[in-house]
């Protein structure tokens, strides 16, 4: 959520910054609201002081015994107590009314961040690794021999619809064992802390990392009002949620791993073979907690995290930084890593390590004190794959596939398959 002071001391910097995400004149329509809200607490304020003076005089006619004055000035006390409940509701209302408003803005783009309209307008920072040469058409990962006997599509549509996957044998074992590679290589490698959340939460949890109200539509609510997470970034930043922190417990990083859900609903016809695109699909999630000064490293740092696993994988990956056109709602500058997929011949998205600035620390009333006193400060946020397990699965299946249908596994999870080596092409693992 953004300042609403920072915007009423300088609306035409947030109108050029809202500009360069395709929003104009932004700061009209919240400046009128903001302007009617105050408008209605200034007169609050003034028909309460009001009320409180002619409450006095009301004790001093009836001490002298003025009745007559005594009943004018109790009137008068009467009608403003009815004004001030009618002016601080209106109050209440244009309060929620502003917030709400400001709630649909998205996040104000960081300088470094290139101006466009979309995907075409992203800029490759760097690659890494070669995509490697096959002697062989290669294959999408579904069609893969050995694949296809542990990936079923047909039975899980049968079970829950279209967009879901049973995996069993060696695929399901390879899929555990890539999750727990990254969440070792996070703790013992890159420093970070494993945590286990639900995968429940209430509505509020949605508001402060920014998937509510704008986004309801990509995720499942329950009967009973709860929400299933489209990523555990939704839990792991709410950590923070009405905190104030020490500074000296800064910074707080966070990894899990978890079941994630989402509609897909804006997403009809895009990537309907295969596992690339599913409702329910696992993932591990990075998020760090940050002082502001300390962001900008953090997430370079944490893209490194990122890339680091891919690096261990041996898979080829290039890492762009996204346009205004492209970037996520609640986002200041975000790095795309992408990894090859030599089925399809092409980069796809395999993580997004994203900073967010005060943005959802802001929702979440997510402060910190510093060393050196003061009043408390908003944290900084920022969230990344670290990564989808499932696109993770599907990289590591295309770039390792022979053409007898067998697919040679990364070194580095052989250690989580009591040391087998490859997915021979009746689908066992040896």
């Amino acid at each position: 959520m953004h300042d609403i002071r920072a915007i009423r001391e300088n609306p035409a910097a947030f109108d050029i910054a809202m500009e360069r995400r395709g929003i104009r004149s932004a700061s009209k329509n919240v400046l009128e609201q903001d302007q009617a809200r105050r408008k209605s607490i200034l007169e609050a304020e003034i028909a309460q002081s009001e009320q409180n003076r002619a409450a006095k005089d009301a004790g001093a006619a009836k001490a002298r015994g003025d009745e007559s004055e005594f009943n004018r000035l109790r009137s008068l006390v009467a009608d403003k107590k009815a004004k001030i409940a009618a002016l601080q509701n209106a109050a209440a209302d244009l309060d929620s009314k502003l917030s709400e408003l400001l709630m649909k803005l998205p996040n104000l783009p960081h300088e470094d961040v290139p101006d466009g309209q979309d995907d075409n307008d992203n800029v490759k920072l760097h690659q890494w690794g070669e995509p490697r040469t096959f002697n062989f058409t290669p294959k999408e990962h579904f069609e893969i021999e050995g694949v296809r006997h542990g990936m079923d599509f047909e039975i899980a549509a049968k079970l829950s619809g279209s967009r879901f996957v049973v995996m069993s044998a060696g695929i399901a074992r390879i899929h555990r064992a890539l999750a727990q590679f990254m969440i070792d290589t996070h703790v013992e490698r890159n420093g970070l802390v494993e945590t286990w959340t639900p995968v429940l939460v209430r509505p509020d949890m949605m508001l402060g990392t920014g998937q509510l109200p704008k986004f309801g539509e990509d995720s499942y609510e329950t009967t009973n009002g709860w929400w299933l997470v489209p990523t555990a970034e939704v839990t792991l930043t709410n950590l923070v949620n009405g905190l104030i922190v020490e500074e000296q417990s800064l910074p707080r990083r966070y990894v899990a791993h978890t079941q994630c859900f989402r509609s897909e609903a804006g997403s009809a016809g895009k990537d309907t073979a295969g596992m690339l695109r599913q409702h329910q699909f696992e993932k591990v999630e990075m998020v760090s907690v940050t002082l502001p000064e300390e962001s900008l490293n953090e997430h370079e740092r944490m893209t490194r995290c990122a890339e680091s696993v891919l690096e261990m994988l041996d898979l080829p990956y290039r890492t762009m930084i996204l346009s205004t056109g492209d970037m996520g709602f609640g986002a200041r500058k975000t790095h795309d890593i992408e990894v090859w997929l030599p089925g399809q011949g092409k980069y796809r998205e395999i993580s997004s390590v994203s900073l967010c600035g005060d943005f959802q620390a802001r929702r979440m009333n997510a402060r910190y004190r510093s060393t050196g006193g003061g009043k408390p400060k908003y944290l900084h946020t920022l969230n990344g794959s670290g990564l989808a397990v499932g696109r993770c699965l599907i990289a590591v299946l295309e770039n390792g596939q022979q053409e007898d249908g067998s697919v040679a596994l990364p070194e580095a999870i052989r250690p989580y398959l009591g040391g087998k080596t490859r997915l021979a092409s009746n689908g066992a693992l040896d």
